[in-house]
């Protein structure tokens, strides 16, 4: 099977089985979306699912959140990992947004990168959930999947991986395949003990041909 082929393969199944496929963070507007994706850092969607509602009850908007203490909002997100850098990154994120970008979540990946707590992986995720641009965030499910599957040749670094994936997927399909692979990652191709017996990718990853034919 060619690299092509197998692309075409994985986006067929995904869009038979996951045509919806969508963030499991849990958001009303832009605002929420960022402080969730900030707080998700190396921690669960769930734990943050459980966080944020006391945030965004306490500063409902970016305006809101700009005024905060570090002593007023660490007490919020005390149960989420790093929550020092975090509760620093978080208040500096909504200063920013009010003094550089009229208090107006920035859509552009350049843009957005400038921000506290942000990176590549972050504005990407926010540019292709909000707005459907073509951007292909790489966290750990992405990387593993892409990699065990075969879509990914020797990609040492997110940035390889993304690269080598925004070449072979269409780009209306990027922003949904971003969620493709970060759920397959999550419930199916998990770090350990990935469950093959349940997949519907196996004619087409070179993982499990590597397994079977080892056996």
């Amino acid at each position: 099977m060619t690299k092509k082929e197998r692309f075409a393969f994985v986006i067929s199944y995904f869009e038979q089985h996951a045509p919806n496929a969508e963030t499991e963070l849990i958001y009303d507007n832009p605002y929420q979306l960022l402080v969730a994706v900030i707080l998700s850092a190396q921690c669960t969607d769930k734990r943050v699912n459980l966080t944020t509602p006391a945030i965004f009850e306490r500063y409902p908007d970016v305006e809101a959140l700009s005024h905060a203490t570090f002593e007023e909002l660490f007490p919020l997100i005390r149960s989420i990992s790093y929550p020092n850098n975090k509760t620093k990154h978080l208040i500096g994120m909504a200063q920013m947004v009010i003094d550089d970008f009229n208090g107006e979540i920035p859509a552009t990946v350049p843009e957005l990168i400038k921000l506290p707590g942000v990176g590549r992986k972050t504005a990407n995720v926010i540019t292709s959930v909000v707005h459907q641009q073509p951007n292909m965030a790489v966290d750990t499910h992405v990387f593993r999947v892409s990699a065990r599957i075969g879509l990914t040749t020797n990609a040492k670094t997110p940035l390889q991986t993304e690269l080598q994936l925004l070449k072979y997927i269409p780009k209306e399909k990027v922003y949904i395949a971003h969620h493709w692979l970060i759920l397959h990652g999550r419930y199916i191709c998990i770090a350990r003990n990935p469950k093959c017996g349940e997949c519907g990718l196996r004619p087409a990853c070179k993982y499990y041909q590597q397994i079977t034919k080892a056996q």
